[in-house]
């Protein structure tokens, strides 16, 4: 018998995850990534998983659907969740990594893999090999999105991400900024001080707004239909949106206590470290497209920041992705073309630990249909299974979307001692799906209930859990 061979593109986290969990199963995959030979306008580095946009993998708690997601992931064997553990910086209440030693590993782990053969190639057309994975990104090569789109019969659709800065750590003035992490959150005292905060008063935030609303922007070509993603906005679109609407979104200063006033700021800059020796810091959803002479004149307003070194400037990039509602099944494998899947932010899902996860269930759709059976899809009232409802959702107007509880089945009225109906609150309410959706996840995979409960469960190789996938 022909020992089947799995073709995957894009060595990023949706490709590298697919990758992994494949080969951990004993099949044979041949991952085609363009780098070193050619980058994104997005990448500098020529490793794998490089993380372009932040280092975070976003919330923890398990009332926060994105940390559900996570565990769950765990609990599968994921990899990129293994290697976010190992290579992890504070965050207080978040996941969140130093990005070099991340990328590092995950391209040790995909070179070391004695069933995966890497070829550095730029792919401009799909390949006609099946079974075939395209997990390309946000960033799609133009002429591999040309012929994607003539593959589909749909023009391919396209919306902008914005990048957030980073700054050096001595550039920041400590004397104007203090450490915590909202509500105080975290288990150890480095998480709950994991985050620096510019505090801003009243007049210092509404002149901050009024600069920025009229600082020169990067002014989009004449051919961009330029439709940012509501998750993701550019810190100027949300100023134009109205005069608190920052204040409400990235600047809010709910749960964060300054020491020197006791009282809560009337708006905050959050920077959250980059690395491991915290020599970096990201300015917390301030992503922007905003001209570098702007942005360092606006950056400087912010107290602490007056003289900011700014390492990355914030920029914008495109996203490209697929009508999925229209075109994939719910194996996230294309209609009109059986074998040919697509995985990651190309499938219209958003977010780093989203675009891992559909690596991760892509791996097992497709091992499943290799052993000659039609794949079980996981439960909708768990996570990965939300990702799936998401598929099928706005076929007329399908957008990204990150993970939330609005895309996990909905919970059933809990009836009281006297009969009637108990409204939960909503962490108790997030905290119930979580449960219920862990324990569905586990009879859904085949997971031993007592083992699966630990959270650290998947922490190891994904040869270990591969039965399991």
């Amino acid at each position: 018998m022909t020992t089947p061979v799995v073709t995957v593109i894009g060595a990023g986290l949706a490709g590298s995850e697919c990758a992994l969990a494949l080969a951990g199963a004993g099949i044979r995959v041949v991952l085609l990534e363009q780098k070193p030979a050619r980058r994104t306008p997005a990448q500098s580095s020529d490793s794998f998983c490089e993380l372009v946009c932040s280092n975070s993998f976003r919330g923890a708690s398990l009332a926060n659907a994105v940390g559900l997601l996570k565990e769950e992931m765990r609990r599968l064997g994921s990899q990129v969740m293994a290697t976010a553990e190992e290579t992890r910086v504070p965050a207080g209440g978040a996941l969140a990594v130093d990005r070099e030693r991340f990328s590092a590993a995950m391209s040790d782990k995909l070179r070391s893999h004695p069933l995966i053969e890497i070829r550095s190639e730029l792919v401009e057309r799909l390949p006609s090999a099946r079974p075939l994975v395209v997990a390309t990104g946000p960033l799609t090569g133009d002429a591999l999105a040309a012929d994607i789109a003539r593959h589909v019969g749909q023009e391919r659709l396209a919306y902008y991400d914005a990048i957030a800065p980073i700054v050096s750590a001595e550039s920041i003035d400590e004397s104007k900024v203090f450490r915590a992490s909202r509500w105080d959150k975290g288990e150890t005292e480095e998480d709950r001080n994991a985050y620096v905060n510019a505090p801003l008063d009243e007049a210092q935030y509404r002149a901050f707004v009024a600069e920025l609303r009229a600082a020169q922007k990067v002014a989009p070509e004449s051919f961009e239909d330029v439709r940012y993603f509501e998750g993701c906005l550019p810190i100027e679109v949300m100023a134009e949106r109205g005069d608190m609407t920052l204040a409400f979104g990235p600047m809010k200063p709910v749960g964060l206590t300054d020491p020197r006033t006791g009282r809560w700021p009337f708006a905050v800059v959050q920077l959250r470290p980059e690395d491991s020796a915290e020599t970096a810091y990201n300015l917390v959803g301030f992503q922007t497209r905003l001209i570098r002479g702007e942005q360092e004149r606006l950056f400087r307003s912010i107290p602490g920041l007056e003289q900011c070194e700014i390492l990355r400037y914030g920029a914008v990039h495109r996203n490209t992705f697929l009508r999925a509602p229209l075109l994939l099944d719910a194996t996230f494998q294309l209609k009109t073309d059986p074998g040919l899947y697509f995985a990651g932010q190309v499938s219209g899902v958003e977010g780093y630990v989203e675009s891992a996860a559909s690596g991760l269930l892509v791996a097992r759709f497709v091992r499943e249909r290799l052993e000659g059976r039609e794949p079980a899809l996981p439960p909708a009232t768990t996570a990965h299974g939300g990702l799936v409802t998401h598929l099928s959702r706005h076929p007329e107007d399908y957008q990204p979307s990150n993970i939330t509880f609005s895309h996990l089945a909905p919970y059933p009225p809990t009836v009281g001692p006297n009969g009637k109906l108990l409204r939960l609150a909503k962490r108790a309410k997030y905290e119930a799906m979580a449960e219920r959706a862990l324990a569905d996840l586990s009879a859904w995979a085949g997971l031993d209930p007592v083992a699966s409960a630990n959270p650290s469960a998947g922490s190891g190789p994904a040869d270990a859990v591969a039965a399991s996938l």
